[in-house]
């Protein structure tokens, strides 16, 4: 098992843009968080004042049809906490407290650049205790349609297979594999950006979806071509911000897995049914800790500041 002690931030970092589909402005700060905290997100008030807090763990998500929404009892907390949560979990940050004054998360340019941006300006620190891991001990598989996901274990880390099939003809079939580490999830998915199809645009906007909807922010694709004039920056961008959606999801099994994940045509709704599925067999999962201890260490983000901040997300599936 690779990185042997849990990490945390070395300081506050804070972005701000608006939600995707509430077009509301949001502040969010990352606070350092002690060993064994894991990553609890934490709603306030524009005064500031804390109003609830919900842990970032598969059993606390109430809603995955557009997007991951975390909340408990009372209703939702926070949504759209997908790529946030890769940015952590591809960056390897274990405990963090992730304090946000609105409903839903800033989409940013809809990608996880300016959240891996934030934690590359905190810097990321070496605790003292040893890291945890979810390990998967037998495959478990969910099929939705011809749509399916499979978690298998792998002691090798965290590794990914997503393949996407859509019927238009800038996308197609595409797939990406690959093993999450922070090297690998910056330069293969961190940059990618969320998509969707102008066609639904009137039908997302009757039902209260899309309200921050820009092409600064989106992927947007017409009958025959892409709206956004500056292109796409990836060939296959489609696939790896779907891969960026399934990092995010499955960083709610509450420790870094050891597993393999493939799946076809998922989506949020699939992640999470998966990551599920897993957790309600107890014989399919244990917690492990790390047995290689490494002294500590200071380690950045390499993607370079400056991402926009204002905010959209249109891949809603």
């Amino acid at each position: 098992m690779k990185s042997g002690r849990q990490t945390t931030l070395g300081a506050r970092a804070a972005v701000s843009g608006i939600g995707v589909h509430s077009g509301q402005p949001a502040s969010l700060t990352f606070h350092p968080a002690e060993a064994n905290t894991g990553v609890v997100f934490i709603r306030t008030d524009e005064r500031g004042r804390q109003q609830r807090e919900v842990r970032a763990q598969a059993r606390y998500v109430t809603a995955t049809a557009l997007a991951t929404v975390l909340g408990d009892d009372n209703g939702p907390c926070v949504s759209t906490i997908e790529h946030i949560m890769a940015a952590l979990c591809g960056l390897g940050v274990d405990n963090v407290l992730v304090e946000i004054d609105g409903p839903e998360t800033p989409i940013m340019d809809g990608s996880a650049a300016a959240f891996v941006a934030a934690i590359d300006q905190a810097g990321v620190v070496t605790l003292a205790a040893p890291r945890r891991f979810t390990k998967v001990l037998k495959p478990i598989r969910v099929e939705k349609g011809d749509a399916f996901g499979e978690l298998t274990p792998c002691d090798r880390g965290f590794q990914i297979d997503v393949t996407i099939d859509f019927p238009h003809d800038l996308i197609g079939r595409q797939s990406i594999a690959l093993n999450v580490e922070p090297t690998a999830f910056r330069r293969e998915v961190a940059r990618a950006r969320t998509f969707g199809f102008m066609k639904d645009v009137s039908k997302l906007w009757a039902a209260g979806y899309a309200r921050g909807s820009s092409l600064e922010n989106s992927l947007v694709l017409a009958d025959d071509r892409l709206l956004n004039p500056e292109g796409l920056r990836f060939a296959d961008e489609f696939v790896r911000h779907k891969a960026l959606d399934a990092i995010g999801d499955l960083a709610l099994a509450g420790a870094p897995l050891l597993g393999a994940y493939k799946s076809f045509k998922g989506g949020h709704r699939l992640n999470h049914a998966i990551l599920s599925a897993l957790m309600a067999d107890p014989t399919a999962w244990t917690v492990v800790e790390a047995k290689e201890v490494r002294a500590p260490r200071r380690g950045h983000a390499d993607l370079a500041a400056g991402v926009p901040a204002a905010a959209y997300r249109a891949d809603l599936s």
